[in-house]
């Protein structure tokens, strides 16, 4: 009944107009014993306050009005309700549409995928993990997944999920064995988080036997390949047509005395030959003279080796072509140095076997000349002497045959000197020619100077 004194309006009293304000009434709004809110009643001056009657009936409308504002609260609570759950269906029908879209995707996959929980068992997997492994969805479903590995991999799967459940994925995809039925396969593995899963964990897997086993034999060859340029003795040199060395086996170290450390990627192929060498090579293998284009058979060549020497060679080429393009070039060089030691070798001993054919001939032929001509030249010197004998010292006849005797004698002296003969010796003659000298054959020359 004051408003112009009462606390109420402390604050906002100035805000009244003077004379519009006689009294205020408040009655509360309330449902089962919760305030829902305030009728507020204003009266004019000098009305005065209300009646009760008039206080009944703004009760009944108080109670009304809580009436209506708790149906209004259902129904908005109902309303707010039925727009979730419309909003949820809506959602999920949005979600089930794009789901859909990768469905087929899931099912026609490649690889295989399939679902695993954080306890390593199978959740459900897409008909290419179904053929892979050669197990149906029951066998295949609720199966833990060390038990489709390979015995010889379990332990590291078990590793690799140990390191999954504790949040770290492996960075790469990593190769695993599976044996279940039939052969054993190898497939390489991925492992993701499913962003929506309980913390399932997708596994996508996709057979490359095929490919490890290509590569491992692949391996094999490249290794085999390598041993061999390695074991071989010749010296096996590749290099790209900037004339950087790319290949220095064993053999090369050998025969020119580098490591081939010092000369992979930090030689040029020119400095292995002559000045001009390396460009007279190239000019080889473009011409078609020697084996055909890209082609060098084995020619004779010099290399340099680490100490400046000129080392013989036989060198074979060829140009290495790659999608048909010429890209490297490879040499194989045998050192003749030990071929041509042999080779003086067997041409200073052909030349000693020739010399003691010679000698051995000459031996014979002496040795037949002087039992062949002994017999007659005896015969000649005892008839020269008797007739010498008979004759008169002043007769011509007698300085005829005292000449066949001295003569007869230097006969056999030669005759001598030829049943002597050890070895094939010979002296200058007239025109150049040379003849046989018996002094040094028959070994006069060594008794007449020891006497």
């Amino acid at each position: 009944d004051d408003p112009a004194t009462h606390p109420l309006l402390e604050g906002v009293r100035d805000e009244v107009p003077q004379g519009r304000l006689g009294g205020l009434s408040l009655l509360p709004i309330t449902w089962q014993d919760e305030a829902m809110g305030v009728l507020f009643l204003r009266a004019l001056p000098g009305r005065g306050g209300l009646t009760t009657r008039e206080l009944d009936f703004c009760r009944i409308v108080t109670n009304a009005t809580a009436v209506a504002l708790r149906n209004a609260r259902v129904m908005q609570t109902l309303r707010d309700q039925t727009q979730q759950v419309n909003f949820a269906r809506f959602e999920a029908e949005r979600r089930l549409r794009n789901l859909k879209r990768y469905a087929n995707l899931f099912t026609s996959a490649a690889d295989g995928l399939a679902a695993i929980d954080r306890d390593g068992m199978l959740l459900f997997a897409n008909p290419k993990a179904h053929e892979m492994t050669g197990l149906a969805d029951g066998d295949l479903k609720s199966r833990p997944i060390i038990e489709i590995v390979h015995a010889g991999d379990r332990e590291r799967m078990m590793g690799v999920w140990r390191d999954i459940r504790h949040g770290t994925f492996p960075p790469t995809a990593v190769d695993l064995r599976l044996a279940i039925t039939g052969p054993v396969q190898v497939v390489n593995c991925s492992f993701a988080p499913l962003q929506e899963g309980d913390g399932a964990i997708l596994m996508s897997f996709r057979d490359v036997t095929v490919e490890r086993s290509t590569a491992a034999e692949l391996r094999r060859t490249k290794e085999f390949l390598e041993s061999l340029i390695e074991a071989s003795v010749d010296a096996i040199i590749a290099a790209d047509l900037r004339g950087n060395v790319l290949l220095f086996n064993r053999g090369a170290e050998r025969i020119y005395g580098w490591k081939a450390e010092e000369v992979i990627g930090r030689m040029r192929v020119t400095e292995l030959y002559p000045p001009g060498g390396a460009r007279e090579v190239m000019r080889l293998l473009r011409a078609s003279t020697h084996g055909g284009t890209g082609q060098l058979e084995s020619i004779r060549f010099e290399a340099v080796g680490k100490d400046g020497e000129r080392i013989p060679i036989s060198l074979s080429a060829a140009t290495i072509d790659h999608d048909g393009v010429p890209s490297a070039t490879v040499g194989i060089f045998t050192d003749l140095r030990e071929k041509l030691r042999v080779e003086e070798r067997l041409l200073q001993a052909q030349e000693k076997l020739e010399m003691s054919e010679k000698q051995s001939i000459v031996a014979e032929l002496a040795g037949a000349a002087a039992h062949e001509l002994n017999q007659p030249l005896t015969s000649v010197m005892g008839y020269a002497e008797l007739l010498r004998r008979k004759l008169a010292p002043e007769s011509p006849e007698h300085h005829a045959a005292t000449v066949i005797v001295r003569e007869t004698d230097r006969m056999a002296d030669i005759v001598r000197k030829i049943g002597k003969m050890t070895k094939y010796e010979t002296k200058s003659y007239v025109g150049g020619a040379r003849i046989l000298d018996l002094d040094r054959a028959s070994g006069e020359d060594a008794e007449r100077g020891r006497t």
